[in-house]
């Protein structure tokens, strides 16, 4: 089973988008826009403080009144960040998601970020995965996988 250390390995790269908890809603959502994100991490000191997504922002936009170029991030973020470590598995990382029902999680390992992945992430490997298998499994079937080759000693016994 594939673990999330595997996943960021075989990324180009894992940028992870910040923002500081005196920025406001404006200039976070301007990155995630920019980048074509759905979620940032409020990050002081090298220290995680929060996560604002997409969500975030439709709910203050739901909510309040306030303008988004002068609302500082911290005022809306979510400071409960769920996170995992790089040797849980994605199968289990998707249970945590569902569950917590969030669609972004940080990465940290000995308390240092490591990157952040979605559920899109996980899904597409997952599938990916699953795919691979079903394909060797169909080869395994079809006599076309590459072991011994078991056809005489079929015949003498069959």
């Amino acid at each position: 089973m594939q673990t999330i250390q595997e996943l960021l390995a075989s990324r180009d790269q894992n940028t992870v988008h910040s923002v500081g908890p005196n920025d406001t809603l404006f200039q976070a959502v301007t990155r995630m826009v920019d980048m074509n994100i759905g979620a940032v991490l409020v990050v002081e000191d090298d220290t995680i403080k929060g996560i604002f997504s997409e969500r975030d922002y439709l709910r203050f936009i739901a909510k309040e009144g306030h303008s988004a170029r002068e609302t500082p991030i911290h005022q809306v973020m979510t400071r409960k960040v769920v996170y995992v470590t790089p040797d849980a598995t994605l199968d289990s990382v998707m249970g945590i998601m569902t569950e917590a029902r969030i669609r972004h999680i940080p990465i940290l390992s000995e308390g240092r970020l490591m990157g952040i992945v979605s559920i899109g992430d996980l899904v597409k490997q997952i599938s990916s995965d699953q795919g691979v298998h079903i394909n060797t499994l169909e080869e395994y079937i079809s006599d076309g996988y590459p072991g011994p080759d078991m056809s005489s000693s079929r015949r003498a016994n069959g």
